[in-house]
């Protein structure tokens, strides 16, 4: 009798995700027998590795296959969809599924090219958090409105040496008081990377008197009176870093030697397992260790969206939901699958599904999922552009 009274409970949550059993059930049985074509980016073997590893799992279980269509680029994905929508092709697209986010996906709501809102009626919705203000519901400020599910989490984190540091700063605020006591022992890579300017990005969110506005586009008319206590900040932190801060590493590669070599004890990433897989590979010692801020990360969550005339929408969704399964999530947070931290909320797994994330291979290098924190949505784009802009008029000499 235990497992229908769990079945029924777990079908009385989900219907408050707007789940109703007899649609999925029919979406089951239209899947069965299709073919995804996951448009992603191919540019990593692990991720590549796991969408095979997805493909196996969905066709033993639900008759569903996958093909990865590996890109170099989302936007040729974006373009082959709007190239059939001009040409009138509205069913039987070539595209099911793309891994997406930012300008891409604003892109294709834009021109009315996706298919929903599908992601808050899956099944393992009921797994994330969606209220308002989460980064499962925001794409880069913009409102995903169930037109994109979620699947792996990226959150910036800070990386040190253990072995030199027994106390690292927890606060933007605190890296000031920290450089100032160990000079040149910290940097960050240029602000033109991407890495420099998410950190740049970090304190921003710490520092600018109103938060909020950082989710509207940046103006002329709002944004020094958002970055004056970012500057002032800056301006004591700058003397202290490495090289005194005339130069910088050129991305988080270079930086990650300087920390392997000893030349710094802080560094930086936008993956946590990042430096767990480093330590293991034998790129840093086995004293660093990897922490978020007190205050929160930015987190930058990896959406999947069906296009408008996918051909196989319902094995698209099937897909969609298994990524979001606790099983699945867990075997991805794996550091010896992919590393990436799982989309889901805690709060709502139950005592098992914990349980498959607690029995994950440890490393002392590994946060675990509660100690990352809590995620702060990235600013809208406009405000990085502005950002590295005016760095480099202050301080690129």
């Amino acid at each position: 009798m235990k497992r229908p009274l769990l079945l029924a409970a777990a079908l009385a949550l989900a219907a408050q995700h707007g789940f109703a059993a007899d649609d999925w059930n029919a979406t089951l049985a239209k899947a069965k027998g299709q073919t995804v074509y996951w448009n992603a980016w191919g540019g990593d073997e692990r991720t590549n590795a796991f969408i095979a590893w997805v493909g196996q799992e969905t066709e033993k279980l639900y008759g569903v296959k996958v093909k990865q269509v590996k890109l170099s680029d989302t936007a040729e994905a974006v373009n082959r969809v709007i190239a059939e929508k001009q040409a009138g092709k509205t069913e039987n697209g070539s595209v099911d599924l793309i891994w997406i986010n930012g300008p891409n996906f604003l892109s294709m709501k834009e021109k009315g090219l996706l298919y929903g809102p599908f992601a808050q009626t899956l099944p393992n919705a009921r797994f994330l958090d969606l209220t308002p203000g989460s980064a499962n519901v925001v794409d880069f400020t913009v409102p995903v409105d169930g037109y994109e599910s979620p699947w792996r989490l990226a959150k910036f984190v800070f990386n040190y040496d253990s072995a030199k540091v027994s106390d690292p700063p927890k606060t933007i605020e605190a890296f000031v008081d920290w450089a100032k006591a160990h000079p040149g022992r910290f940097t960050h890579p240029a602000v033109s990377n991407f890495m420099g300017a998410t950190f740049l990005k970090q304190a921003l969110i710490a520092l600018t008197p109103d938060p909020q506005i950082l989710q509207s586009p940046a103006t002329d008319a709002n944004f020094d009176a958002a970055v004056a206590p970012l500057w002032r900040w800056y301006d004591l932190l700058k003397p202290n870093l490495w090289h005194g801060g005339a130069d910088f590493p050129a991305n988080e590669a270079v930086q990650d030697q300087l920390l392997g070599d000893g030349a710094i004890d802080i560094s930086m990433s936008f993956d946590p397992a990042s430096a767990a897989s480093a330590v293991e590979d034998g790129r840093l010692p086995k004293s660093v260790r990897t922490y978020a801020l007190s205050g929160g990360s930015i987190g930058n969550v990896s959406f999947v969206a069906i296009p408008f005339n996918a051909a196989h929408k319902e094995a698209a969704e099937v897909l969609a939901n298994f990524l979001l399964a606790p099983s699945t999530q867990a075997h991805m947070q794996d550091i010896r699958v992919l590393g990436s931290y799982s989309v889901l909320d805690w709060s709502k797994l139950d005592d098992a599904q914990r349980k498959a994330f607690d029995d994950l291979p440890k490393s002392a290098s590994l946060p675990g999922n509660d100690a990352l924190g809590k995620t702060l949505l990235e600013p809208h784009p406009s405000w990085m552009t502005r950002l590295t802009e005016a760095w480099a008029k202050r301080y690129v000499k």
